[in-house]
């Protein structure tokens, strides 16, 4: 890998060779073993959008593998100014060892990794989100003991987490499931992606309007927020159009009984979700946060110290 854009990018291989690695990385954390491979290396994190999750994980990640990140709000470079993506990439690329970016378009994520010499890491755009996916693809392992032949529902908005989340599980075959209306689909050559990996792996993808044929018989219930950054002026319209697809007992009934529902936060219970699930037994939502630390982790070796073995 030179790049962490998308989850549709990287072979099977790579992505479960990723896993293993955040697995030992976690396992180093919580045995107090320090691993400080990546000293001496500087990461910089444009954030265009705001974050909890994405800035913390990667600073105390970078920190924890013995290298500098450096936080950079975009009006705080020249980029909020106007400086071209092309301009940016290069003079950051002699500065720095790779650049984490969380932003609107994914085009500026394309672009950096076009123009500039180092790794791109892709923290979040409008289309894609694969930095939680390698972090839920790991909290679904811990708690299944496996990827291979299980099912997915995800019901909501077909936003960037429904496309990463396609993505992540044909790649490793798991059968995914995606429920939305109509007029909030996923982006239509995203699933068609999805769709052709799982000829190779040998996962199923389901698209449906209907939430409960999604959801029969999952071993994973998964959802997001209605309402992403930036569509704020859509939330009337948006919660009159979902309220068929919100995770409430009714439906996680009809998953499987030993489902586990998982959700990237930030979460608005009483909306997508409902406080008995998402706060009851079947929830894993704050193991998925804390596998952010690790996965990210995981790719910051891989892509600043390719030669490490471990």
């Amino acid at each position: 890998m030179k790049h962490f854009i998308s989850l549709n990018d990287p072979t099977p291989g790579e992505i479960l060779g990723l896993l293993d690695l955040a697995d030992q990385l976690k396992a180093d954390v919580k045995a107090g073993r320090p691993h400080p491979i990546l000293q001496g290396k500087t990461l910089g994190l444009i954030f265009a959008k705001s974050s909890t999750r994405t800035r913390v994980s990667f600073e105390v990640g970078m920190y924890q593998l013995g290298g500098h990140a450096l936080f950079l709000s975009s009006q705080d470079i020249q980029l909020g100014r106007g400086e071209s993506i092309a301009d940016t990439a290069q003079v950051m690329s002699r500065y720095l060892d790779g650049i984490m970016i969380r932003t609107f378009a994914h085009q500026d994520v394309l672009d950096l990794a076009r123009y500039g010499t180092i790794p791109i890491i892709n923290g979040l755009t409008d289309l894609m989100h694969p930095c939680q996916v390698l972090a839920d693809l790991q909290t679904i392992r811990e708690h299944k003991g496996r990827l291979q032949g299980l099912k997915m529902a995800y019901l909501g908005d077909g936003n960037n987490m429904a496309v990463s989340l396609l993505h992540g599980a044909a790649k490793v075959g798991m059968d995914i499931a995606v429920a939305t209306p109509a007029s909030y689909a996923c982006d239509t050559a995203s699933v068609a992606e999805a769709k052709a990996t799982a000829t190779q792996t040998g996962a199923k993808v389901i698209i449906t309007e209907d939430p409960r044929l999604a959801i029969q018989d999952a071993d994973v219930v998964y959802t997001d927020t209605w309402v992403s950054m930036g569509q704020e002026s859509e939330k009337a319209e948006k919660v009159k159009q979902f309220g068929a697809y919100q995770v409430n007992t009714d439906l996680m009934a009809l998953a499987r009984p030993d489902a586990i529902f998982m959700h990237c936060l930030p979460a608005y219970r009483g909306y997508e979700v409902t406080a008995e699930v998402i706060d009851g037994p079947q929830s894993v939502i704050f193991d998925e946060a804390e596998n952010r630390l690790h996965a990210q982790k995981a790719v910051l070796v891989r892509l600043l110290a390719p030669d490490y073995k471990g």
